[in-house]
């Protein structure tokens, strides 16, 4: 049976290639949110929404900014927990944390997380003596957090909430609860794995050591933590009526975000909004979209803009200190000059 998987993976790897692959998913997971969001969007009343932006209370907005501030404060445990994970212990957790917020907060919002995100992080560790491979590593390991949170968030609430799932993948609840216990199954079945001894993947100076079953639970305890802030963000924008219960919210939520990164689209924009109003189909076009917009404010752009005028800054400080030491050896070379004269 393995061998039979390794020849089909050997087939599509000579054949199409698994990049390919990924870009024709991509793109026909954005050409089909490009058609919903068309269909469901043509008869959209813009002013309904200012109304209903407007309508939206103080109290609300605030709530959800905290719990997007919580969100990205639980992001810079990502980056500190890779560091432990690879062995640079001697990074503090302010450098992790400046890495992880804007790295995330750039990332989210350009696309393509992976490279974006990682030239972000490269640019704040290879200061401190990080190699490309290290930041490679934290990547990996961090990206490792990300599913195994959204693995656990997907799992539990589809299984006790497998309704919730239908207008997304169009599959009935009984299929969607065997789906969620099958994922709940393989998530077990890592943890067990990790667990029982040592594991290392890669080859050479890409081999990374996987954390062990504790550090996992670890892992997945940061992405609740994560996951939970964001969607409760969500939560709090959006109408009062009709009341959904937050395992309903968490099933779409997660399931919008994932899609959303499948795509590679810059915050998933299109990909996550088409597949909210899919699935929400209970609240009012226009109201759902004024709570959508106001998300996209609080959890991309305010971010976004923070996290670009603290990069901006420390590039200036650090220009300035380069300036200034290329001055002081300047100033130093007559002197070493006269010394090495004297010396001759």
């Amino acid at each position: 049976m393995r061998k039979s998987w390794r020849a089909v993976a050997r087939f599509f790897q000579k054949t199409i290639g698994w990049n390919r692959i990924g870009v024709l998913l991509s793109l026909a997971i954005i050409a089909v949110a490009a058609n919903v969001l068309f269909h469901m969007l043509r008869d959209l009343d813009v002013n309904a929404v200012i109304a209903a932006i407007k309508a939206t209370d103080y109290v609300d907005v605030a709530a959800a900014a905290v719990f997007v501030a919580g969100g990205y404060f639980t992001l810079t445990f990502y980056d500190l927990f890779a560091l432990r994970t690879i062995g640079r212990e001697e990074i503090p957790y302010r450098i992790a944390a400046l890495s992880g917020f804007t790295s995330y907060a750039v990332g989210h919002n350009i696309g393509a997380t992976v490279f974006t995100g990682g030239a972000v992080r490269y640019r704040i560790y290879s200061y401190y003596g990080l190699t490309a491979v290290e930041v490679a590593k934290i990547c990996f390991v961090a990206g490792l957090t990300f599913w195994l949170g959204n693995a656990t968030v997907l799992g539990l609430s589809v299984f006790f909430e497998p309704i919730a799932a239908m207008p997304i993948d169009q599959l009935p609840a009984w299929l969607n609860r065997v789906l969620a216990f099958v994922i709940l199954l393989t998530l077990g079945s890592y943890i067990g794995w990790v667990w029982s001894a040592p594991r290392e993947i890669g080859q050479r100076q890409w081999r990374v050591r996987l954390p062990s079953g504790p550090s996992t639970l670890m892992q997945i305890v940061i992405g609740l933590c994560d996951l939970g802030c964001c969607t409760l963000a969500m939560f709090m924008l959006l109408p009062h009526e009709p009341n959904i219960g937050f395992v309903t919210l968490m099933v779409v939520f997660v399931s919008a975000t994932m899609l959303g990164f499948a795509s590679h689209a810059p915050g998933g924009l299109g990909v996550f909004d088409a597949a909210m109003l899919v699935a929400l189909w209970q609240f009012q076009k226009e109201d759902l979209v004024a709570g959508l917009l106001l998300f996209r404010v609080l959890y991309y752009l305010v971010p976004f803009g923070v996290a670009l005028s603290i990069l901006g800054v420390r590039e200036l400080l650090f220009m300035r200190t380069t300036k200034a030491q290329l001055r002081a050896v300047r100033a130093a070379e007559p002197l070493r000059s006269e010394i090495e004269r004297e010396k001759s």
